[in-house]
């Protein structure tokens, strides 16, 4: 009964689940999620099709109906009063293949007409009806006409068809309706690559043997065996063994996290290193992988949709428009006029009230404001995103990056911080630990070859052991030092010292000893875009209350918020729980903006008024957000809201415009002026009244070009000025005293090393590694902004491998490439000399 209610409107409905035969575990919602998926992407080429067919027809429809008038070289069966009895059945006849091509309009328009509650498609099936029906009224007259020898009424009948007009109306809305279905289309495909997410195998224990079984049929209960690389297929329990899952797909923690017997494992998280038994307790629709696509599904479906003014006043302005036209027509009646003269001034306030630059008024400025939006590195899916931009109460952001070494401090006086990093390379190279990864990263940019290590051995959960140049090495946590009897002696006190401080500033240590003693520390935190901390005061001083929703944990969150000053963090979030404060805030009456960039983030994304995806981010999450910053920077959030709010003031400019001829049209039509003056609209004023109100609209919409907002290039100059001038100390790697020569030192104060080579012949070329660049535009807007900095001899960026090579006229320091680089809105993630 429900769902025919809704199709007796106009819409489509069914019972969710009545074409995939109801739960079956994940076969059943991997099975409804690619239904959904094939109706969205059919509604999509459905639409293309429609499209396509109406501007191929309506392009020889404007020739023969226009081309006369506006002086263009005319076929000569079309030209000439002779032939405008076939000129006009030509134009008939194409407008009505168009009209049946987008007859949808006609089926959800009257009917929601005739129901009582008139929309924007009814708006379009009324206003192309009345120039349908005026233009073959007017061709009657110009057969009658024709056949009663009176050539003057037919050539006055000629020039008041209407058919391009009907044929024009429709196929402009058509391109709305296209962008709507590929936006649903790409929602879909979003939820596609979420269900990808989960394994389409696992190994269980059967009777004390492995056997490889579809996850599908996994049940509560299942032991499954889960080995290093694996992606685990349900949410469970540790029995046996222990490893490092990665779960920041799930929960946005950047750090893998150790689990042991008891611990509680999700599905569709990583397991990188180490080996375990697990438990299965919620297989199928239960998991939380299957709960994050729910959410993503339920929050896409409940989110209000923006109502344009054009929709909010279709519901007054067509029946007050249908009203006006029957009363004009029993007054002229009434009054003792013909039927001819009340039907022609009936229709005439119709088709003056076509809602030609109406429909107009919201697409185009948005239109215009979206490609703007792209020349700044800005994409908005949507015309109801770049609408909302401009309301927005709280904004929840994402500010940390990937993780990296942060801190090396040895311990040991004998040894410098390049030594024990050397060192510490050559115990983690035989570790797929994602400590002993960012380790080796950072090795690598400082140019050091590790050494070769010795009798290696993992031990799970707490560290590593080897040989390194004839000495015994350790690396691990502080239960791994403390078990090993190498966390005792002189300087326990300053370990202990050190590792509190490190945990007070939310990073992770790694503790490094040798022969049986800790000589240093490195520690590994995320590292902070840098124009966050100026995009975050941009947002304080437009009203906005900033608030971090992160998976991390309270330490790390805490450090984060204090160094970029935001006003309110939540920790330890799981991805129902950030769309439940996204949902709560917006329940309270106000409008939220969510910018992340991870899977964990998708159903917060969907949720939020406006959900802002960070271009470096998975597909999934730039897929489920109205908004992506391709540039990776979070100044162009502020640049977005400016747009929106330039676009909305369009908006509203060409909604008067168009409002303002209808005020003014729809009296004369109706004739108001005829008995005092004998003024009565003609058609062809009607129709050059309608040109210039459409005219007038694209025009004001066009200044949106020349849009450049208030926050450009030099407020992401300064940002990232001050970003690299006040780098925090606990970011300086710490060298023992008398080691001026500290090669990581010298980078780190003096802004790099100094990199003459050893011929004398110049300087070393430096390779930046170049985040966000997505077109040849973006490669092209780097080589420019790299060669304007002062010693640099040459560019070379390749845009495949994201890398930038600059050869150097002279000394030229990473942070001075670096800030080049970011100020043309991109991210440089790794420097180093070639």
């Amino acid at each position: 009964t429900i769902a025919q209610a809704v199709r007796t409107v106009g819409y489509g409905a069914e019972l969710e689940g009545a074409q995939t035969g109801g739960k079956e575990g994940e076969r059943g919602f991997r099975s409804q999620w690619r239904k959904r998926q094939e109706r969205a992407e059919n509604e999509r080429k459905s639409m293309l099709k429609r499209l396509i067919s109406s501007v191929v027809l309506l392009v020889p429809l404007m020739y023969i109906a226009m081309g006369e008038m506006m002086g263009l070289p005319m076929i000569s069966v079309f030209s000439g009063m002779e032939n405008m009895l076939v000129s006009a059945f030509t134009q008939l006849l194409i407008s009505l293949v168009i009209i049946y091509i987008n007859r949808k309009f006609y089926k959800v328009g009257f009917k929601a007409l005739v129901k009582r509650a008139p929309n924007m498609d009814s708006l379009v099936a009324v206003g192309s009806s009345a120039s349908l029906l005026y233009g073959i009224i007017a061709l009657y007259m110009m057969m009658y006409a024709t056949g009663h020898g009176d050539t003057m009424l037919a050539h006055k009948y000629a020039h008041e068809l209407y058919f391009e007009s009907a044929a024009m109306i429709l196929t402009l809305v058509t391109v709305g309706k296209y962008l709507e279905a590929r936006s649903k289309a790409k929602t879909s495909s979003a939820l596609d690559k979420l269900v990808d997410l989960a394994p389409k195998t696992a190994i269980v224990l059967r009777d004390g043997v492995e056997v490889e079984v579809p996850a599908e049929t996994l049940t509560p209960g299942d032991e499954i065996i889960i080995k290093p690389g694996m992606s685990i297929p349900a949410d469970g329990e540790v029995i046996q063994g222990g490893g490092f899952v990665d779960q920041a797909a799930i929960t946005g923690e950047s750090m893998p996290v150790e689990k042991n017997v008891g611990d509680k494992v999700i599905s569709a998280t990583i397991n990188r290193n180490g080996s375990f038994h697990m438990r299965a307790t919620k297989v199928g629709d239960d998991t939380t992988l299957a709960q994050i696509i729910r959410l993503v599904d339920d929050a896409g479906n409940s989110k209000a949709p923006i109502a344009r003014l054009a929709d909010k006043v279709s519901g007054v302005f067509v029946p007050v428009v249908i009203g006006i036209a029957l009363v004009t027509a029993i007054v002229w009646l009434a009054c003792g006029e013909t039927v001819e003269f009340a039907l022609s001034c009936a229709i005439s306030v119709l088709v003056i009230s076509c809602p030609c630059a109406l429909g107009l008024a919201t697409p185009v400025a948005i239109m215009v404001g979206t490609g703007k939006a792209a020349e700044m590195g800005i994409l908005i899916k949507s015309a109801e995103s770049l609408e909302s931009l401009h309301s927005l109460d709280k904004t929840g952001t994402i500010t940390s990056g990937r993780p990296s070494v942060t801190d090396i401090i040895p311990l040991n006086t004998a040894m410098s911080a390049r030594e024990l990093l050397e060192s510490a390379a050559a115990l983690e190279s035989g570790s797929e630990h994602p400590l002993a990864t960012a380790i080796m990263e950072r090795a690598g940019e400082e140019g050091i070859s590790a050494p070769k290590a010795d009798d290696f051995e993992a031990v799970a959960g707490l560290g590593v052991k080897a040989k390194v140049g004839g000495k015994a090495w350790l690396a691990g946590n502080a239960a791994f030092m403390e078990r090993e009897d190498a966390l005792g002696g002189d300087n326990a006190s300053e370990v202990r010292a050190q590792l509190d401080k490190l945990a007070h500033d939310g990073k992770t240590p790694l503790l490094f000893a040798m022969d049986g003693k800790v000589v240093g520390i490195i520690a590994v935190a995320d590292t902070i875009r840098p124009t966050s901390r100026a995009a975050i005061e941009a947002f304080k001083a437009r009203g906005l209350h900033v608030v971090m929703l992160t998976g991390d944990n309270a330490a790390t969150a805490e450090a984060i918020r204090a160094e970029l000053g935001i006003e309110e963090v939540i920790s330890d979030v799981l991805p129902a729980d950030k769309e439940s404060h996204i949902r709560a805030l917006q329940e309270r009456g106000r409008r939220v903006a969510m910018v992340g960039d991870g899977i964990n983030d998708a159903p917060a994304l969907t949720r939020a008024d406006i959900g802002i995806a960070i271009g470096a981010g998975t597909d999934i999450a730039i897929d489920s957000a109205d908004v992506v910053l391709m540039k990776n920077s979070l100044m162009d959030v502020v640049r977005a809201i400016e747009l929106s709010q330039a676009v909305v003031r369009n908006i509203h400019m060409n909604l008067f415009w168009a409002f303002f001829y209808n005020v003014l049209g729809i009296p004369v039509a109706a004739g108001v002026l005829y008995p005092l003056f004998q003024i009565k609209l003609s058609p062809m004023i009607g129709s050059a009244a309608m040109s210039l109100s459409s005219v007038c609209v694209v025009t004001n919409a066009l200044r949106l070009r020349f849009f450049k907002g208030s926050q450009g290039d030099v407020e992401t100059r300064e940002a990232v000025k001050d970003a690299l001038e006040s780098k925090p100390a606990a970011a300086v790697t710490a060298c023992p005293a008398g080691t001026d020569s500290c090669p990581v030192n010298n980078e780190a104060n003096n802004g790099g090393a100094e990199l003459s080579d050893e011929k004398g012949e110049g300087f070393m070329p430096k390779v930046l590694t170049v985040e966000g660049m997505m077109c040849g535009h973006c490669q092209a807007h780097v080589t420019k902004a790299l060669a304007g900095v002062d010693g640099v001899k040459s560019v070379d960026v390749n845009l495949e491998t994201k890398l930038a090579t600059v050869e150097l006229a002279k000394d030229v320091s990473d942070d001075t490439l670096t800030a080049a680089v970011v100020d043309a809105g991109y991210t440089v993630t790794k420097v180093e000399s070639k």
